[in-house]
C-alpha cells in the first residue's frame, strides 16, 4: 500500500511504496509519513507551554533558561517551559515545590493581556483554513478541515504543515498538531510529539494504537475511577476493547458504555465553531474588592449554584465552564476549561472554576466574579458526569437530594456550609446573564 509523506521543512509531498527517510528536496529527516496522512481532516492544534513561549520570543535572553511563569509563595505555576519540565516542573504546581525542583528557574509573572493578544493573531490563522475552528481554552482548538481541500488546493495535512510553520516564522510561538478522524484521537495524537509535534492516528490502525495504553489515556477516568477500574483486572485500553459492552455497561453504568466507545476510538462529535455556542452565566459584584482565595472561593460557589440552578431549570447542560474576574482596576481576566463531558451539576462547575481562580491569586484585589457554560445542549435526563467516579457520583446524588428540598420548601431550606455565612448577611450585586444566553461567543 502507498504510503503519502510530506516534508515539515519545505512542504515538499508525494506518495511512495516506502517514505523517504529525508526529504528528497531539502534533506530535512522532519518528514511525517503515514498511509492515510492526506485522507484525515479532523485536527486539534496546541500551543507549546504557549505562556513561556510568548515571553521567551519577546526577550531572546530566556531562550535557553528554564522559565516559569507564575507568582508569589502561596502562588501555582500557570505553565512553564520545557527545560523546566525535565526538573520536574508541571502547571498547577504550586510555587514552592517548582522553586525546590528548579532553583535556577527565571520566574515571570503572567501578562494576561499580551497573552490573548496572541492567542487572537493566532486565531485569526485559524479561521483563514476552516469555518469550523473550536477553541477548548487561550491556546487549543478543534479544527475540522473537511471539504477544504479545493479551497487551499492541498490535502488538510499539507495546510497544517503550512500553518504551523507560518505561526512559527510570523508570530513567534511554536505549535503541535494532532490529526485523526474524530476529536477524541486528534486530541491524543497532539500529545504524542511535543514539542513543534505533528502526530496522525489513522482510522485503520486505531484499536492496535489504542490497545497497549493505560486506561487513564481516556480523558474522564480519573485516579478514582483508575482503581477501580485496576481492582477489576483493567489496566490498559486493549483489556476494555476486550470486554463485551455490555458487560461494561452492567459493571459502570453510563460511564461503562462511553468506555467501551472510546476504547475503540469511536467519538461521534461533531467540531462546531464558538459562534454556535450559547452562554449561560452568572457573576457578583462585591461591595468590597477582595483578594483572598477563601472569600472569593465562597463568592465562586455562591454564583456556581445560581447557575447551575438556571441550567437544571432549562434542563440544559454545557461543556466548557469560563471563569470572569474583574480587577479593582476594571481589568477583565477570563479563563475557561473545556469538559470531555457536559454538565448542569453545581459540585463540577464549581470545581472546575476553583481550579481556574486558584492560578490567578497574585495579590490582585478583584471587585467581581463570575462563571459561565457554553457549548449548550439540551439535557438527556441525567448528567453523565456523575457517573465517572464514585466520589462525584456522591456528591451528585447529595446535590440532588438539595434540589429535591429546596423545589418543595424554597431554595433557603438547605444551604451549604461555605455559604452559610454568607446568606445571612446583605447580598451584593447578583447578575444572571439572560441576555448572553443565545448570542454569540
Amino acid at each position: 500500500m502507498a504510503v503519502d509523506w510530506l516534508c515539515r521543512d519545505c512542504l515538499v509531498h508525494g506518495s511512495a511504496n516506502a517514505a523517504p527517510q529525508r526529504c528528497p528536496g531539502c534533506g530535512s529527516p522532519r518528514l511525517r509519513a503515514h498511509e492515510e496522512l492526506f485522507a484525515l481532516t479532523t485536527a486539534h492544534v496546541d500551543c507549546d507551554a504557549f505562556y513561556a513561549s510568548v515571553e521567551k520570543r519577546d526577550d531572546p535572553s530566556l531562550r535557553d533558561k528554564p522559565l516559569i511563569i507564575g507568582g508569589g509563595v502561596r502562588g501555582v505555576v500557570s505553565t512553564c517551559c520545557y527545560i523546566a519540565r525535565q526538573s520536574g516542573v508541571r502547571s498547577a504546581m504550586p510555587m514552592f515545590k517548582a522553586r525546590q525542583l528548579c532553583p535556577d528557574a527565571v520566574i515571570i509573572k503572567p501578562n494576561m493581556a499580551k497573552y490573548v493578544e496572541v492567542s487572537r493573531q493566532i486565531r485569526r490563522h485559524m479561521d483563514a483554513l476552516t469555518p469550523l475552528v473550536e477553541p477548548l481554552s487561550i491556546d487549543e482548538a478543534f479544527l475540522d478541515l473537511s471539504g477544504t481541500q479545493a479551497l487551499h488546493k492541498a490535502p488538510p495535512a499539507l495546510v497544517l504543515v503550512r500553518f504551523a510553520r507560518t505561526i512559527e516564522t510570523e508570530i513567534g510561538v511554536t505549535i503541535s498538531v494532532g490529526l485523526s478522524h474524530n476529536k477524541f484521537l486528534a486530541k491524543v495524537a497532539s500529545d504524542l510529539d511535543k514539542p513543534r509535534g505533528f502526530a496522525v492516528i489513522g482510522a485503520a490502525e486505531t484499536l492496535s494504537f489504542l490497545a497497549p495504553q493505560p486506561i487513564s489515556l481516556i480523558y474522564g477516568v480519573g485516579k478514582v475511577l483508575a482503581e477501580t477500574l485496576r481492582k477489576d483486572g483493567l489496566v490498559t485500553i486493549g483489556q476494555l476493547q476486550d470486554e463485551p459492552p455490555e458487560n461494561l455497561m452492567r459493571r459502570y453504568g453510563e460511564m461503562g458504555a462511553r468506555l467501551a466507545r472510546l476504547a475503540r476510538g469511536e467519538d461521534s462529535r461533531r467540531i462546531s465553531s464558538d459562534s454556535e455556542m450559547k452562554t449561560v452565566t452568572s457573576e457578583t459584584t462585591f461591595n468590597t474588592d477582595i483578594s483572598s482565595l477563601e472569600t472569593l472561593s465562597t463568592e465562586l460557589l455562591h454564583v456556581t449554584e445560581r447557575l447551575s440552578e438556571r441550567l437544571k431549570a432549562k434542563n440544559i447542560v454545557g461543556d466548557t465552564v469560563t471563569l470572569k474576574l474583574k480587577s479593582a482596576g476594571f481589568r477583565l481576566r477570563t479563563r475557561a476549561r473545556h469538559l470531555m463531558i457536559p454538565t448542569q451539576l453545581a459540585s463540577v462547575i464549581y470545581e472546575t472554576g476553583l481550579s481556574l481562580l486558584g492560578r490567578e491569586i497574585d495579590g490582585t484585589a478583584f471587585r467581581l466574579i463570575g462563571i459561565g457554560v457554553s457549548g449548550i445542549e439540551p439535557a438527556d435526563g441525567t448528567d453523565p458526569a456523575d457517573l465517572l467516579e464514585p466520589a462525584v457520583a456522591r456528591k451528585a446524588a447529595a446535590e440532588r437530594a438539595m434540589d429535591r428540598v429546596r423545589t418543595r420548601f424554597g431554595r433557603e431550606a438547605v444551604v451549604r456550609g461555605k455559604l452559610y455565612g454568607k446568606r445571612q448577611a446583605p447580598p451584593p450585586l447578583d447578575i444572571d446573564d439572560d441576555q448572553n444566553e443565545g448570542k454569540t461567543r
